[in-house]
């Protein structure tokens, strides 16, 4: 076994029983980077303070054996983030998807997918059954 598996083993072994990563603390280390580069393009020194702040925040999260706290913790994140992640997540996905393109529908506001490059078509809402003509 060389030393970069020795390394791995033992590192392994420290994190057995420990939380690790979870979304949240993935959201910290993001927002601890952007407050890192924010500090460096304002030269306001205390943003730095708070970043590392939010780094070791970060770290204690993922080497805490207290796991069932840490759960709850990303748990409540979730129920705050999920929303705003889902819409985030699916914004870019529609905008990557080259072949169909997306409209609400005027009386239910329902997003509906249809082929692109049809023309002016007649959309039909699955959910209220409301026409409604556009062109894709």
């Amino acid at each position: 076994m060389n030393f970069l598996q020795r390394l791995s083993f033992k590192f392994r072994q420290f994190m057995y029983g420990r939380y690790g990563t979870d979304q949240l603390t993935i959201a910290m280390l993001i927002l601890s980077i952007v407050l890192f580069i924010a500090s460096r393009i304002s030269g306001v020194g205390f943003i730095n303070y708070i970043g590392l702040g939010v780094l070791a925040i970060c770290y204690f999260r993922m080497f805490s054996k207290n796991t069932s706290a840490r759960y709850k913790e990303n748990q409540k994140f979730m129920k705050l983030w999920g929303p705003m992640g889902r819409g985030l997540s699916g914004f870019l996905a529609r905008r990557k998807d080259h072949t169909h393109a997306y409209y609400k529908c005027p009386n239910c506001k329902l997003r509906v997918r249809v082929p692109r490059g049809k023309g002016k078509i007649k959309i039909k809402c699955p959910e209220c059954k409301t026409e409604f003509i556009k062109k894709t």
